[in-house]
């Protein structure tokens, strides 16, 4: 068990497998109270700290970047946030930046038993996903997501923002398609990104009923090992249990100790 995600861990290993089977085989997953009751645990503080243990191994370290071959669309949303006591409208929201790449079915694909299951625009598909939680949209934070989570030279597709406007002199085919406040022709030319966003609120708010802000990116990571193994849900467990293993986790004091810093988060000082 060291240095996995269960290193120093009282919890029998056997828990361990039943809880990655369960958090991997149920497709959107669970929250930590139903974790608690399937595996019988007699505190939730245990549930909690096994679910983010896991969650912290749904990342591999130095994974691939994105895009390449294929266009990426990439845009920044808000997520949660407060609406009484500060007039109309949704404050104090978390800002999650996302990239998604835009593939194409070809043909060969007709026959294929997942086609009818790959959600579509006009004939594109979302292909590898890529979220994190960003501290402003400025360019410094946007375009450092960008680097590090999209291939060089690869097709960018944005809007009009400012922040995405040096994309362009970092290396990247840059299109922008729309300006910030349209967000009709941003939704037809960025499908897929903002499918993405909508997907990634319903599930927090269905399946979690929210979340601690300080704890979104791994949510975030949740979500995105989630999206890209879709197709092929039952390597989901395998590809956990593999990168668990070579993984290691906060401790529970260490989720609540200031704000725990989780994989793909990109912080004010970077």
């Amino acid at each position: 068990m060291a240095g996995t995600v269960m290193q120093d861990s009282h919890t029998p290993m056997s828990v361990w497998f039943w809880g990655a089977y369960l958090l991997t085989s149920l497709t959107p997953g669970m929250s930590a109270v139903q974790f608690q009751r399937q595996l019988g645990l007699t505190r939730y503080e245990t549930a909690f700290q096994i679910l983010h243990k896991l969650r912290a191994g749904m990342v591999r370290e130095n994974r691939d970047r994105i895009g390449g071959e294929f266009p990426c669309e990439v845009d920044e949303t808000y997520v949660g946030g407060k609406t009484r006591g500060e007039g109309k409208g949704v404050h104090h929201g978390i800002i999650v930046a996302g990239a998604v790449e835009v593939r194409t079915r070809k043909a060969k694909d007709v026959n294929n038993q997942h086609s009818k299951a790959i959600p579509r625009r006009g004939g594109r598909y979302a292909g590898r996903l890529r979220l994190a939680v960003v501290p402003n949209r400025s360019a410094k934070s946007l375009c450092r997501f960008v680097d590090d989570n999209v291939l060089e030279g690869t097709m960018t597709v944005t809007d009009a923002w400012q922040g995405y406007a040096s994309l362009q002199e970092r290396g990247f085919d840059h299109l922008p398609v729309a300006e910030r406040d349209d967000a009709k022709v941003a939704e037809e030319y960025m499908p897929l990104i903002h499918l993405v966003f909508s997907n990634l609120k319903t599930w927090i708010n269905g399946v979690h009923h929210g979340v601690d802000p300080q704890h979104l990116q791994a949510y975030c990571n949740e979500f995105t090992f989630r999206f890209n193994r879709r197709f092929y849900p039952f390597n989901s467990f395998r590809s956990l249990l593999g990168i668990a293993a070579d993984s290691e986790a906060h401790t529970y004091a260490g989720l609540y100790a200031g704000r725990p810093e989780h994989a793909g988060e990109i912080r004010e000082s970077a």
